[in-house]
């Protein structure tokens, strides 16, 4: 595919994934949010509770109850399109961006061995074989009985794929597919038991046959899981703009450490009306969040050349290993224009981004992406060197 027409799609589809997400999670989280206010107001049969709203300059009155047999409205809306087609192009962008970049993205040398299509075969994968297994889990006796054990066994599946794709595919490429298969098991969730759950209600109401009541609470399962699940995945969305994440030693640490408190977050705000259970879940919260910063920060200095390293030195390793990408003029047969506008052409450039070439080169590591120039360990120490003995022009 032509690189610039590769960049204008990754450009549309990410545009249309943005818009469509906030629609989904937006509309998902008002309507946990009101599941939790609603007020019982009446004893009638059916009625679950009601809810008033200030917005936009006038008041809202909203009931939420179980409809008697023929008494379906002339016109009911259903909230599904938005999330199909967030999903829909979240994994348009997987393939635009990870899939079709000849696996720059999806390998790194420094991980392990595996070749781009084996690499892309372990990501389709993981993520379908993800949904199958969480809903066996889920459709089992255990997700109907023993709800704590299925959670439980589904936290343990997940960090299992999360360790065995850090340790198997690039850490970018990594937390993506995680991202994706947490999007994967909540689109899962809405378009093979939700949706049919309400068209299960939906059709009792027409045909005059009571509603099961059992049928709503599987849907509501569901949903409480995607409520879940949103938190976790909106960091996953934009870790891919923060190497020290994705980069670290520990990087399938960080990952589930965020997920879990981030997942503890959302239990805050989902009972923080009921003072007597959120102080463990603010607690368990503050707890993983700052295991998660531990290990952000817990890094050992790199090694650097304590040889005097001149700039012509320096300028030479950057100009061999870094500017066939960051650079006005791109060789790379991938990137055709400097990634994030970074561009390393120039002596006043180098010495204005030493601090950032520190931080990828010689800290994370994930610099040059996936090693593709191949900079070996002693180049890293010269420009290490370079920049602890102050980083001087020419």
């Amino acid at each position: 595919m032509d690189v610039p027409f590769r960049e204008l799609l990754d450009l549309l589809i990410r545009w249309v994934h943005l818009i469509a997400g906030i629609m989904w999670i937006g509309n998902s989280m008002l309507f946990n949010w009101l599941d939790r206010n609603l007020v019982k107001v009446s004893q009638r049969e059916g009625h679950e509770g009601e809810i008033w709203l200030l917005h936009s300059g006038g008041f809202y009155q909203v009931e939420k109850k179980q409809l008697a047999p023929n008494e379906m409205p002339a016109i009911l809306h259903w909230f599904k399109w938005q999330n199909g087609v967030t999903w829909l192009s979240g994994i348009s962008l997987l393939v635009v961006v990870y899939y079709l970049g000849g696996g720059a993205l999806m390998v790194d040398p420094t991980v392990s061995s595996l070749g781009a299509s084996a690499a892309t075969a372990l990501g389709l994968g993981s993520i379908v074989g993800s949904w199958v297994v969480y809903d066996l889990i889920w459709r089992s006796p255990l997700g109907k009985k023993a709800p704590t054990v299925a959670s439980a066994l589904s936290f343990v599946a997940l960090f299992a794929v999360s360790l065995g794709l850090t340790q198997l595919l690039s850490g970018r490429a990594a937390y993506m597919h995680v991202g994706v298969i947490l999007g994967t098991l909540m689109t899962g969730n809405v378009w093979m038991v939700i949706i049919p759950s309400q068209r299960e209600l939906v059709q009792a109401t027409q045909e005059g046959r009571p509603q099961d009541y059992s049928i709503a609470m599987r849907a509501k399962q569901r949903s409480i899981h995607n409520n879940y699940m949103t938190f976790p995945l909106l960091f996953v969305m934009i870790s891919n703009h923060y190497a020290s994440t994705y980069g670290n030693k520990f990087n399938w640490a960080i990952l589930f450490v965020l997920m879990i408190s981030s997942a503890l977050v959302r239990h805050f705000m989902n009972i923080r009306f009921t003072y007597a259970r959120w102080l463990p879940a603010a607690s368990a919260a503050v707890f993983f969040g700052l295991t998660g910063l531990f290990l952000l920060t817990a890094r050992p200095e790199p090694k650097v050349s304590r040889e005097p390293v001149s700039f012509a030195e320096a300028q030479a390793i950057v100009q061999s290993r870094c500017t066939t990408c960051h650079s006005a003029s791109p060789t790379d047969e991938v990137w055709k224009t400097a990634p994030v506008g970074i561009v390393l052409d120039t002596p006043e450039a180098m010495i204005r981004l030493a601090p950032r070439i520190k931080e990828r080169v010689l800290v994370q590591k994930t610099m040059p992406l996936a090693n593709k120039t191949g900079m070996t360990d002693l180049e890293r120490e010269k420009l290490g060197g370079w920049i602890a003995q102050g980083a001087k022009g020419p």
